[in-house]
Formats: C-alpha cells, sequence, structure tokens
C-alpha cells in the first residue's frame, strides 16, 4: 500500500523538523546550565575586569531561559498568517530558516566570547517552535483521511515526546554535554531542520488549503491521489466542496474575530481553556521537581540524568499509545481520563513530598507520582489538545485559532516557568495545589461542555456546535442571525 506509506511519510517528514524541534530544544538546554553560567561569568570577566555577582549570573541565566517561550510567542503570532498567505508545507519548510540561523549563533557563541548569542539563539529556535506547533498538527489534520484525523494530527505530541527523550540523550555527559561540546549541543538542532528541508518537498500540500483557500481543484486532487491513492475519493471532495460552498465569500479571519463571533462562542471557550490548562496543569513543573526526588529516594547523583531519560520516556510511550487508540475512544473520554488521573495524583504527590522526611519509603512513592502524572498527562492532554482546533474550526478561521492557541500556550509555560518557584517557595511542600485546582476545573468543562468530535466531517462538527452556540435563542425561538444562513447557503 503505497499511499498509506505516502501519508507515514508526509507525518514524519513534517514531524522531525516541526514539533521535534520543539521537544528537543526544550530538553536540549538542561545539561550545560552549569557550563554556560560558567561562561557568562568568564566572559563578563574578560570584558570588564570585574567576576559577575552569582544573582546576576542567575538572571542573565532566566533571560536566556525565557527567550525561548518569548520566541514561541511571536511565533505562534506569525504562524496564522504565514499558514495563510504562504501554505501549510511552504510555512513548515521556511521557518527552518530560524533554526539555521539559531544553530549558527549557538554554535559560534564561545568562539565569538558572546552570551548574548545564546541568548538571541534560543529566541529564534522559539520562533521556529511557535510556527511548526500551530502549522504542524493543522497540515497533518488537514491531510488526513476523516477515520484517521485524529491519530495523524496527534503525531505532533509524540514527535514533541520523541524530541524530549533526544534532546535528554545528547544531552547526556557521554555524547554532547560535556563541557568541551556544549555549543555542537545547542547547535545539533539544525540536523533535523535539514533533513525536513531534504524530505518534505516531495511531498503534496494540504488538499483542503488547494481546495478552499486557493479554489485550485486541480492541485488538490492530484494531492488527494498522492495521498490516497486509487480509493474512490468522490464522498471526500464532495465534503470539501460543501465546506468551501459554506465558506465561500470569507476571507481568513483575524483572533479577535473570532472572540466577536457569537457562533463561534464555545469552539473559542474550549480551545482557550484546553491550551491553558496544558501548561497550567503541572507537568513541565514535574520535570523540575524529578531531579530532586530522585536525589532523596537515594539515587547517586551521577546516576539521575538517566533516570530522567525515563520521565521522557513515559511521554514518549503513552503518546504513542494515544496515537493508537484517539480514533476509538474519542477525544472526551482522554481529556477527561487524563485531567482526572493528574488531580488524583497531585494530592498523592503533596502528602507524599511532606511526609518525605519522616517515612523513609515516602522518596519511592513520590518518585511513583513523577511517572504516573507525566503518563497521565500523555494519555489524553499532551495530543488531543493540539488536534482540536483542526476539528472545531473551519477552513477560514483555522489558522486564527491556532494563534490564539499557540499564543496562549506559550504565554502559560512563560508564566509557570516563571511564577513556580515562587510557587515552591510560598506553599513548599504543597506547591501543586494551583495545578489541582486546574486539572479539576478542566476535567468539569471537559465533561460538561465538550462535544465528541471523533469521526465526523469539520461540517457535522461545526453543527454540533452551533446548536450549543444557539442553544438560548432557539429555546426563545428567535432568529438565528446571519451567521447561520451564511453558512449553509450554496
Amino acid at each position: 500500500q503505497l499511499q498509506s506509506k505516502i501519508l507515514i511519510l508526509t507525518i514524519c517528514a513534517a514531524g522531525i523538523g516541526g514539533t521535534f524541534q520543539y521537544g528537543y530544544n526544550i530538553s536540549v538546554i538542561n545539561a550545560p546550565t552549569s557550563y554556560i553560567q560558567t561562561f557568562m561569568n568568564e566572559t563578563w570577566l574578560e570584558r570588564t575586569g570585574v567576576p559577575l555577582e552569582s544573582s546576576v549570573v542567575l538572571l542573565l541565566w532566566s533571560f536566556t531561559v525565557s527567550a525561548y517561550p518569548l520566541g514561541g510567542l511571536t511565533g505562534a503570532v506569525v504562524a496564522g498568517p504565514m499558514a495563510i498567505m504562504l501554505g501549510r508545507k511552504m510555512s513548515l519548510l521556511l521557518n527552518n530558516v530560524f533554526v539555521i540561523a539559531a544553530a549558527v549563533l549557538s554554535g559560534f557563541s564561545r568562539m565569538a566570547k558572546s552570551f548574548e548569542m545564546i541568548m538571541l539563539s534560543r529566541f529564534f529556535t522559539g520562533v521556529n517552535a511557535g510556527v511548526s506547533m500551530n502549522i504542524q498538527p493543522m497540515y497533518l489534520a488537514e491531510s488526513a483521511p476523516k477515520k484517521l484525523r485524529g491519530a495523524v494530527a496527534m503525531t505532533s505530541a509524540s514527535f514533541t515526546a520523541l524530541g524530549l527523550v533526544l534532546g535528554q540523550v545528547v544531552g547526556l555527559r557521554e555524547l554532547l554535554g560535556g563541557e568541551e561540546s556544549w555549543p555542537f549541543l545547542l547547535a545539533s538542532n539544525v540536523v533535523p531542520a535539514l533533513i525536513q528541508l531534504t524530505a518534505l518537498p516531495w511531498f503534496p500540500e494540504s488538499p483542503r488549503y488547494l481546495l478552499i483557500d486557493r479554489g485550485d481543484e486541480e492541485s488538490c486532487i492530484s494531492a488527494l491521489q498522492k495521498l490516497r491513492g486509487n480509493s474512490d475519493l468522490s464522498a471526500e471532495l464532495e465534503e470539501m466542496l460543501a465546506e468551501q460552498a459554506a465558506v465561500k465569500g470569507q476571507r481568513a479571519k483575524n483572533p479577535w474575530e473570532l472572540f466577536q463571533s457569537p457562533a463561534l462562542r464555545w469552539q473559542v471557550l474550549s480551545i482557550v481553556v484546553l491550551s491553558s490548562a496544558m501548561q497550567l496543569c503541572g507537568n513541565d513543573s514535574m520535570y523540575f521537581y524529578a531531579a530532586y526526588v530522585f536525589q532523596e529516594a537515594g539515587i547517586p547523583q551521577d546516576k539521575i540524568p538517566y533516570v530522567v531519560i525515563g520521565t521522557g520516556s513515559c511521554e514518549l510511550i503513552t503518546s504513542v499509545t494515544c496515537n493508537m487508540i484517539i480514533d476509538y475512544a474519542g477525544r472526551r473520554p482522554l481529556l477527561l481520563g487524563g485531567y482526572i488521573l493528574m488531580a488524583g495524583w497531585a494530592i498523592v504527590f503533596m502528602v507524599a513530598l511532606s511526609q518525605q522526611s519522616r517515612i523513609s519509603w515516602m522518596p519511592y512513592l513520590s518518585m511513583a507520582c513523577i511517572f504516573a502524572y507525566i503518563l497521565s498527562f500523555g494519555i489524553g492532554p499532551a495530543g488531543v489538545t493540539g488536534v482540536l482546533p483542526t476539528e472545531v474550526f473551519d477552513q477560514k478561521s483555522r489558522p486564527a485559532a491556532y494563534m490564539i492557541c499557540g499564543s496562549l500556550i506559550w504565554f502559560n509555560l512563560f508564566l509557570v516557568g516563571t511564577a513556580f518557584p515562587f510557587i515552591v517557595k510560598s506553599l513548599s511542600h504543597f506547591c501543586y495545589i494551583p495545578f489541582l485546582v486546574v486539572c479539576i476545573c478542566t476535567a468539569l468543562y471537559v465533561g460538561f461542555f465538550l462535544p465528541e468530535t471523533k469521526g465526523k466531517s469539520f461540517l457535522e462538527i461545526s453543527e454540533e456546535f452551533k446548536k450549543q452556540n444557539f442553544k438560548a435563542q432557539t429555546r426563545a425561538g428567535f432568529y438565528k442571525g446571519p451567521e447561520e444562513i451564511r453558512s449553509t447557503m450554496l
């Protein structure tokens, strides 16, 4: 079956230079932390003759770390216009320019004796991740057949997790994590970029984009034939033409227009809640705690990096598993199960942390909690969140929806990164209370308000949301307004 091969290869070509980079660049910065801080101090000493105080080194380091989410936010904002003007595939290809620039900057930073180059390179890496996290799930979900749409778009999360694990592995002292090799470690992200630049041009653009945005039916059919082979395309083409007719005469929407439109109220609320919860649920903070908990459990200091790789592998295993079951189980059960389990583990984790010094086996329980929490996050929230904006918005609103989604994810990543050390300081063992509240509230929202999108066409999904958006009016028998009419006009 050549065609399923082409779909699989398209997924790999998009993923390796896409969300893989996001995971890889998040974890790759952890290994050389102390070396880069020393480099900052030495550079300053050479320039001015005065060493930096440790608090200033810490401040410079936090600037370097926060340049990444700041770049991500920028990338999320430019991704929408890029996807509309250049198309999905071209945007992903052009996006590699940022990574190549970043690799050059960080690779030569030590030779140039400039730590500012590292900060700038982290910003560019962030821009790359921000663009790919928005455009890759959009490109893949639009290229996939309806029955596989969830699994195909969900691969974005698997590539993120794969990037995380490989970043942890490459960052080991035996590979590139040593004191001499850290510039190469930071520049190693150029490899996936080059792989994508050579592979992705051979695969087709998103058929939906070609037909609905470009109005190019011929290219759309040829892209579909490449992706689906000789199978009957008439039903799928008919569905796309119906969607094209539904959005006829509309231009691509801006993010603020989505907030203003009463016909999109629940869709916007759903992605705001879910993309905020994805970062505010405390999963990334578990990685922050991992090293401390493993140390308390008596694992020798030099062995901890190997155990931390286990936490990344946990996320990888669950996101691959979730890939296989998302189109059978549905989106809602996975999200609901994930957040309920995380809420449960957060409670156990806080109890274990508070009793750690009193009861000898508590560190092992905290350790189990870390793995269980990351597994629960991987089951649903990690992947399903990225699939939803594609499914609940039409072609003209989708890029704007991803801009909102991406901006929230990056802003909240920045927020948690900045606030978490202070939360730990003030709440100590009970630092997971805010995350617990987020998990419970999100589970309630999914349980009561989010409709299932499994196996439905994009038009069927928007009809379902329309019922929710206009529930109040239909009860009172009000006129539904022009939104309804415009979307059924042929």
